[in-house]
């Protein structure tokens, strides 16, 4: 009889023990709720004991949470239709508030999150977007910060992932960036003949002042157009040689027995062809 009760004693022992004995692991905190209000006492990683009946455990996660940010369609300040989406990194620091001041804090965290993402779509330029993503990623975590903190969370960081914009948006775009290359090779290309002018004003006035040198300079041409195995040679003359050679060049004069008013003179006949005329 006293074995029996001894053997119950002991079951009932091991069945009180397995009913208050929890296991917390290394990334999670323990909430113990006694009679519905929560313990101060947060318990750590490791056997935690529980009061059977009175006391219920909860779990809070302590790891840094990767949540994406559903795709947001919005309009810029600058009147550009756009869709964004980003993905917020958090985690919980406070595991009495999390559990107490907010139902579910992962699904609270989200709709801030795209409602957050949606105003800044609004208050930002498409340019911001695109390229000042660093000011903008900073602006949304400060907003999805302010409320998560009342909840226990802390905001680790938010990017914006990526901004898709209409095709027409693009092409425009495409059009300005091609419009400003051959905006800039248009004002260089200028630029060096500007430049160019500048010397070969220069290089006139030397040459005036020595003539020799656009001999010179007429020869080297020659040189290297002939360097390229051409098979024929376009020598330029100067205009200026040919009108001296023209203004010093004696002119022959006309014969004495020439017609005037440039009629051509008749052929002097042979006796043989008046004879011949005579006889028909």
């Amino acid at each position: 009889m006293v074995v029996e009760i001894l053997s119950a004693v002991a079951v009932a022992g091991g069945a009180w023990l397995a009913a208050s004995l929890r296991v917390v692991k290394q990334y999670e905190r323990g909430l113990v709720f006694r009679f519905g209000r929560v313990r101060p006492a947060i318990r750590e990683p490791g056997l935690a004991l529980l009061v059977p009946i009175a006391d219920r455990l909860q779990k809070v996660n302590m790891q840094i949470v990767t949540m994406p940010i559903p795709a947001q369609d919005g309009i810029t300040r600058d009147n550009v239709t756009v869709r964004v989406d980003a993905v917020v990194y958090f985690k919980v620091i406070d595991p009495v508030l999390a559990a107490v001041n907010v139902q579910d804090y992962r699904s609270a965290v989200g709709q801030v999150a795209q409602t957050s993402l949606r105003s800044i779509i609004g208050k930002s330029d498409l340019d911001d977007l695109l390229s000042n993503r660093e000011r903008l990623n900073e602006g949304l975590e400060l907003m999805i910060d302010s409320p998560a903190l009342d909840w226990g969370i802390h905001i680790d960081r938010v990017e914006i992932k990526d901004v898709a914009l209409p095709e027409s948006m693009k092409r425009s775009m495409s059009r300005q960036a091609e419009a400003e290359r051959e905006r800039r090779a248009r004002v260089i290309s200028a630029d060096g003949e500007l430049q160019a002018s500048y010397k070969l004003s220069q290089a006139a006035a030397t040459m005036a002042d020595t003539p020799a040198a656009l001999q010179l300079r007429l020869l080297e041409t020659v040189v290297q157009v002939s360097a390229e195995k051409n098979s024929t040679l376009v020598l330029p003359f100067p205009v200026e040689l040919l009108r001296f050679l023209d203004a010093n060049t004696p002119k022959k004069e006309p014969p004495e027995d020439a017609p005037a008013n440039g009629q051509v003179a008749p052929a002097p006949r042979e006796p043989g062809d008046v004879e011949h005329e005579a006889q028909r």
